[in-house]
């Protein structure tokens, strides 16, 4: 019920605006409808999208046969997004709202029991020539992989790597600037002050701030490819990017920093803190069709294994270690892509217990109209040191207006 009620006024403050102002419908995969105030002080285009998505798993045996099928079929993503300019072209907003179980989920007392609805929802000020102030809950500038969008993935979906490592959204402020190094030469900065808490919690500050430092080296100037999946603008000459980040969150509660579970100590009545270090190099490269995009990434903890005030343990521990990603992909003239993708996670077995695992992952995109209208197909093959190793295959829809 509180979906229909919310859904439905978010329609109906759509159909006022739409009453209001004049529109003009444009082109598929530009957003449904783009707004002007009459006497240009704001604007605003609305765009909505949707992922189908099949997945089935079968697990390895003994004898190297596969057992034990699952299939399942969802929505994994469905998204509101609102963008444009309030007051003057240099004051732009985001809102991006998420509606799919998977969108929401993460309901718990640190969200006021309420799902979690506002993925971004971000007031972005260009202040003076190349600096911009950014204001609000958004993605931080972490390893690239997450904050390329999941409209834009070359595969069906994000790595191990991302979604052992990445610091995902938060509630803070950004400074960002870019520094013109040589007629080419780019240099872009970015630095972040956050909660440290993750997105949508609104119980305050448990632990201590999030740090966020990012700097992004181009030497052969800007271009769209640098967080997109795949080279769909068949660059002309060759286009890099590389990047390091290193994220400071202190006095931590959860056990991926900003993510994870809650590290609670004394029978629950408080909560274990630690410094929580993240350190994130990147690179992605694209041309003529050809594109390429390697991530490592590490984290470590002040001391990771949570204690109670009496020093014993807990049971629950920081999950440090190093994750490392390559991934790869060529574009075919008739808009067929064939890419692939390894992936190492080598938490640390004494501090975690989890053995090493190494994922193979082979994919083929049909791009229809480019990442507006998709179809994605992927088969990742997971190696467990000591464990069960398992079979993935999942197919995808992608549908932006």
């Amino acid at each position: 019920m509180k979906i229909r009620i919310f859904t439905a006024g978010l329609f109906l403050f759509v159909a006022t605006l739409s009453f209001a102002q004049e529109t003009e419908a444009p082109a598929f995969g530009k957003g449904l409808f783009n707004l002007m105030g009459k006497d240009s002080t704001f604007s605003m285009k609305i765009a909505t999208r949707m992922q189908f998505l099949t997945v089935a798993n079968w697990e390895k045996d003994a004898d190297g046969g596969l057992v034990n099928p699952e299939s399942n079929s969802l929505v994994r993503r469905s998204r509101l997004k609102f963008d444009g300019f309030v007051y003057s072209p240099k004051l732009e907003y985001k809102l991006e709202l998420g509606l799919s179980n998977r969108d929401i989920s993460g309901t718990s007392e640190f969200t006021s029991n309420a799902p979690r609805y506002i993925l971004d929802a971000v007031v972005m000020w260009n202040f003076y020539e190349n600096f911009e102030l950014w204001v609000g809950q958004t993605k931080l500038p972490g390893n690239v992989e997450r904050v390329v969008s999941s409209a834009n993935l070359q595969l069906v979906d994000r790595s191990l790597l991302n979604s052992r490592f990445n610091i995902d959204r938060d509630m803070g402020i950004q400074l960002r600037h870019k520094t013109k190094l040589s007629d080419n030469f780019v240099m872009r900065e970015k630095f972040a002050i956050s909660q440290g808490e993750g997105r949508n919690v609104t119980t305050g500050n448990l632990g201590g701030h999030q740090y966020t430092s990012r700097l992004e080296f181009l030497p052969f100037g800007e271009f769209k490819g640098d967080y997109t999946g795949s080279d769909l603008d068949r660059e002309k000459s060759p286009k890099l990017m590389i990047a390091a980040t290193y994220d400071i969150n202190q006095n931590a509660v959860r056990n991926r920093s900003n993510l994870g579970s809650y590290m609670t100590i004394d029978n629950e009545t408080g909560f274990y803190e630690t410094n929580i270090n993240t350190l994130f190099i990147d690179a992605m490269f694209n041309y003529n069709g050809f594109s390429f995009m390697g991530e490592y990434a590490h984290r470590d903890a002040k001391d990771p294994l949570a204690k109670n005030s009496d020093g014993t343990l807990t049971g629950d521990e920081v999950q440090v270690g190093n994750g490392l990603n390559l991934q790869m992909g060529y574009l075919l003239k008739n808009d067929w892509e064939i890419s692939g993708r390894y992936t190492n996670i080598t938490l640390d077995e004494n501090i975690t217990g989890k053995s090493p695992e190494d994922q193979y992952t082979l994919g083929l995109s049909k791009y229809i109209v480019g990442h507006k209208l998709k179809v994605q197909t992927d088969l990742s093959y997971l190696n467990v040191d000591g464990g069960t190793d398992e079979l993935m295959y999942r197919l995808q829809l992608d549908v932006h207006f």
